[in-house]
């Protein structure tokens, strides 16, 4: 009992457990998982290995990269049950899947929609699907996900405050001048309006996209997270030098 006490009392002294480019944060009385990227960092999108299989895990995307290591990683956009991508998939260049501008069924399709994307000077971007369908940016990486959750700092025009359904969640929110992406999960289920409100009132970020819910899983070794799952699509991920 004492030590508990004690441990309890050098955390709330302590403050948030941050290792490299992740931290624990709260928000509202809820609990998240953030990790921040800076311009020119090497953060890329991972779906599809060189022997043209899927790599669906954390540890197959850590272990392709020879002579280096994730710093962190969380799944990167929505995906069918054959783990391709629901819509716009950009890894190193390659387009993997198009562009979705329909509206349609399920979160995904919840308009506005929209796409993260990392330009090629660095830069990141959250930009409303029907928009970069109308100017495409030049995106090296970049994923297609949906609903929007910030949108000019205003959050989605669907989101309810009293809504019930809850689920773990994550996603993306990018400054406005692109030069921090910041990526969170929650610790414990969380609606969409909490979810949004995360990235617009706790982390000052205009534009905000959902990743995906329930499924929601962070590879984060300075917070001791390498969360299981089923096989995931796109995975998306800092790459730094190996052992770092």
């Amino acid at each position: 009992m004492i030590r508990a006490a004690l441990r309890a009392l050098t955390l709330v002294v302590a403050g948030p457990v941050m290792a490299g480019p992740c931290r624990d944060m709260v928000h509202d009385g809820q609990g998240y998982a953030i990790c921040e990227v800076a311009a020119g960092a090497d953060l890329r999108l991972f779906h599809t290995a060189p022997d043209g299989a899927v790599y669906g895990s954390f540890a197959r995307v850590d272990a392709a990269l020879a002579g280096q290591s994730l710093v962190f990683a969380m799944n990167g956009g929505m995906y069918h049950r054959d783990r391709a991508p629901v819509g716009l998939l950009i890894e190193d260049g390659v387009t993997r899947a198009p562009l979705v501008t329909a509206e349609g069924p399920g979160n995904f399709g919840l308009l506005p929609n929209g796409v993260f994307c990392v330009l090629r000077d660095g830069r990141f971007a959250v930009i409303e699907t029907r928009a970069f369908a109308a100017s495409p940016p030049d995106c090296v990486q970049a994923t297609q996900s949906g609903p929007m959750l910030v949108i000019g700092g205003a959050l989605h025009p669907r989101f309810l405050v009293d809504s019930d359904s809850r689920y773990v969640r994550n996603g993306v929110g990018v400054s406005a001048d692109g030069r921090r992406a910041v990526m969170a999960i929650s610790d414990r289920p969380v609606t969409f309006h909490e979810f949004g409100r995360l990235f617009r009132d706790g982390l000052g970020l205009p534009d905000a996209l959902y990743f995906d819910g329930q499924i929601s899983r962070l590879y984060a070794p300075g917070l001791g997270r390498n969360d299981w799952g089923l096989s995931m699509g796109p995975v998306v991920g800092l790459v730094g030098p190996a052992g770092g």
